[in-house]
């Protein structure tokens, strides 16, 4: 096995959930960068701006660059300038300051995230007409349901299904688990596929998408995790553990051997 040399860790779910760390997050993240270790922290988080997520990150005692935040949104900016879309934004007001500059005119497009104030009759219904008449759909990503501080919540991948369903189309999913938002999240760490681990609470989109990848990955029993996820995935997770902290410990066994 190639020896590790890059880690991608999730951060809903895995760091936190909302406004509150899980329980020695933040001491295990300062013995993970004692390791030889490049890290990026990769998000499907839409419902707020690069920014105001580093920030909230560093509020509950994170030590964090905001260079070193990968998020979803930030893929589906380049898929759009890449692609020369005009999207329709179906994002949270919240989320659009890392759209600042993207041309909406004639919207050719729509780009579906996490967006409750959005998704009413009306919204979709707009939605809805313009990819029947031909515009891109574009899914931030799909994923089905996340954890609150409440409990577990509807993600946008319904959502997007349900337009899907309607207009008879595929969208074209740009976060986890797609293995180019992996690929990358690895752009300049100068690490291959087989030399990163990811470490998430996602059975499906953070192991099973990086593994599929070519990475290893971690599922930590925290956040969305819920009992037998690791079984319900393929391929299943490398190793599973009961939290970050534990998932941080494994790893430094592996470089002190």
């Amino acid at each position: 096995m190639r020896k590790l040399r890059a880690a991608l860790v999730d951060l809903s779910g895995t760091l936190h959930v909302g406004d509150a760390a899980m329980p020695g997050a933040q001491e295990s993240l300062l013995r993970l960068r004692k390791l030889p270790l490049s890290i990026r922290f990769v998000t499907n988080t839409t419902k707020e701006c690069r920014r105001d997520l580093h920030a909230r990150l560093t509020r509950l005692g994170f030590a964090l660059e905001p260079d070193e935040i990968f998020t979803s949104l930030s893929a589906a900016r380049s898929l759009l300038e890449v692609r020369g879309l005009r999207p329709l934004l179906m994002l949270e007001d919240s989320a659009l300051e890392d759209f600042q500059g993207v041309n909406t005119a004639e919207p050719n497009a729509v780009l579906v995230g996490l967006a409750p104030e959005r998704f009413h009759y009306e919204a979709m219904n707009e939605a809805f007409r313009l990819v029947l008449e031909g515009a891109q759909l574009v899914a931030v990503h799909k994923a089905r349901y996340y954890r609150r501080a409440d409990g577990l919540a509807l993600g946008p991948g319904p959502f997007v299904a349900a337009l899907e369903y309607a207009a008879g189309v595929q969208a074209l999913a740009v976060g986890k688990p797609e293995g180019p938002f992996f690929l990358e999240a690895l752009r300049g760490l100068d690490c291959e596929p087989q030399q990163a681990v990811m470490i998430g609470d996602d059975a499906r989109d953070d192991v099973a998408g990086a593994q599929r990848a070519g990475m290893r990955g971690i599922l930590v029993k925290t956040g969305k995790y819920r009992d037998g996820d690791e079984s319900r995935v393929d391929p299943g997770p490398h190793l599973t553990c009961p939290s970050f902290s534990d998932a941080v410990q494994v790893l430094e066994a592996e470089f002190r051997l």
